[in-house]
C-alpha cells in the first residue's frame, strides 16, 4: 500500500493554490486595468480631449512591427500594450487644442471614476514684473477600482516647446489617492520638442501615440526643466541696473538667434548640450544673456565628440574661427555669427571630477 508524505501533499496543494489565485489575479487585474481604459477612452472622446499615449512602459513595449494601424483588420484579443501590470497608465493632453469643460467631473463621476485635479502657476504669466501667475490645471487622475488613469497637461511655451509643471499636492489633498511616488510625469517639470503623432490602435482602442516613440523615450529621460529664478534676477537688477541700451537689446537678439540655430543644428545631429559659462551664468543670475559677454557658449561632453560637428555648422552658415586642443585634451570649437562667436567646450570626465580645457586666443595659454 502507497505511503503518502502528508507535509509534501500539503505543501503541493499550498503551492498549487497560490499559483492559481495569482493568476486568477493577474487576470482580473488585467479585466479591471482593460475597462477602466475602455471608460477613459469613451471619455476622451466625447469631451474631444487631444491625448496621446506617453506611458513610458506602454511605449517600451512598443515597435514598429507591433503597431497596429487604425484601418488594420487585426485587433488585439488581450490587453497588451495599456496594461502593464502597473496600477497607472499615463497620457498626455495638449492643452492649446483642448477648452477645459466643467462637465467633465460629473461625466468622470457617472462612469464611476473619482477625479483629482491638480493645479498650479502658470509661469508663462509671471515675470520680474509679476511673480503672482494665475493657476491652470497640470495634472488630472481618474481612478476607478484602485486603478489611476494620470494626465499630465502640455502648454505651448514661447520657445516653441511643450511644458508641464510639476504635480504638487495641495495640503487638503489625498496623498493615498494615487501611487504618486510611482507616477512618470510630476515629479519635476518637464519640457519637449512638439511630437509627431500617428492613430494606431491598440488592445481594440484607437490611441494617439508619438511616431517616434524611441526618440521620445530618449526626450523624457533628459526632459527634467528648470525654471527661471524670477524673484533672485528682480533682486540682482534691484542691486545692478539691466543695460537696456540699443546694442545691448541688439545682441541679445542675435545672440539668442544664435542660439537656437545651433540647438537646432545639435539637435539634428543628436549631440546633447547644454548652456555652459557666461550663457549659463547670465541665465541663472538674471534670467537673459548678458550683454557684454559678446559671445555664446555651449558645453558638449566630449564622449558625443562628431567629426561632422565643424561641417554641420559650416552649412547653416556658421565658419569655424577657431580650433583649439584636440580630441584627446581640451578641445573648444568657435564658430562665427552675425556679430556674435559661439563657443561650444568640451567637457571630459575623470573619475569624481569633470573638467573643460579653454585656450586664450591671443597668448595661446591653456586653462583647465
Amino acid at each position: 500500500m502507497l505511503r503518502f508524505n502528508k507535509t509534501a501533499v500539503l505543501a503541493l496543494l499550498i503551492a498549487t493554490s497560490s499559483v492559481f489565485l495569482l493568476f486568477q489575479l493577474y487576470h482580473y487585474r488585467q479585466h479591471v486595468s482593460q475597462q477602466v481604459v475602455k471608460k477613459f477612452m469613451g471619455l476622451v472622446h466625447k469631451y474631444n480631449m487631444p491625448v496621446f499615449l506617453v506611458d513610458t512602459a506602454s511605449l517600451g513595449l512598443l515597435s514598429q512591427d507591433s503597431m497596429l494601424l487604425r484601418d488594420s483588420l487585426v485587433k488585439e484579443p488581450h490587453c497588451t500594450f495599456l496594461c502593464t501590470n502597473r496600477d497607472v497608465l499615463t497620457f498626455a493632453l495638449l492643452n492649446n487644442l483642448w477648452k477645459y469643460d466643467a462637465g467633465l467631473v460629473a461625466a468622470a463621476e457617472e462612469k464611476g471614476f473619482e477625479l483629482l485635479e491638480v493645479r498650479g502657476k502658470d509661469p508663462r504669466l509671471v515675470s520680474m514684473d509679476d511673480l503672482s501667475g494665475n493657476e491652470i490645471p497640470l495634472h488630472f487622475l481618474f481612478r476607478l477600482q484602485g486603478y489611476v488613469v494620470h494626465v499630465v497637461v502640455l502648454y505651448e511655451r514661447s520657445g516653441n516647446y511643450l511644458w508641464h509643471g510639476v504635480l504638487r499636492l495641495k495640503p487638503n489633498m489625498d496623498r493615498k489617492f494615487a501611487p504618486f511616488r510611482r507616477l512618470d510625469y510630476g515629479h519635476n517639470a518637464g519640457a519637449y520638442d512638439r511630437p509627431e503623432l500617428v492613430l494606431t490602435t491598440l488592445d481594440g482602442l484607437d490611441v494617439r501615440i508619438p511616431r517616434n516613440i524611441s526618440g521620445f523615450l530618449t526626450e523624457y529621460s533628459q526632459a527634467r526643466f528648470l525654471e527661471c529664478r524670477y524673484r533672485d534676477a528682480r533682486s540682482f537688477f534691484q542691486l545692478y541696473p539691466d543695460d537696456t541700451s540699443p546694442e545691448a537689446m541688439n545682441f541679445r537678439m542675435k545672440a539668442k538667434a544664435l542660439l537656437h540655430l545651433a540647438a537646432r543644428i545639435l539637435t539634428e545631429l543628436r549631440v546633447p548640450f547644454w548652456l555652459s559659462s557666461g550663457t549659463c551664468l547670465g541665465w541663472f543670475r538674471q534670467c537673459g544673456i548678458i550683454p557684454y559677454s559678446k559671445d555664446v557658449d555651449l558645453g558638449i561632453w566630449i564622449k558625443d565628440y562628431r567629426h561632422d560637428i565643424s561641417q554641420a555648422f559650416q552649412k547653416a552658415g556658421l565658419p569655424l574661427k577657431h580650433k583649439f586642443g584636440k580630441v584627446e585634451d581640451s578641445l573648444e570649437l568657435s564658430f562665427q555669427g552675425l556679430d556674435v562667436k559661439l563657443d561650444i567646450f568640451f567637457f571630459y570626465e575623470e573619475t569624481d571630477v569633470v573638467w573643460n580645457g579653454g585656450t586664450q586666443a591671443k597668448s595661446g595659454k591653456k586653462f583647465k
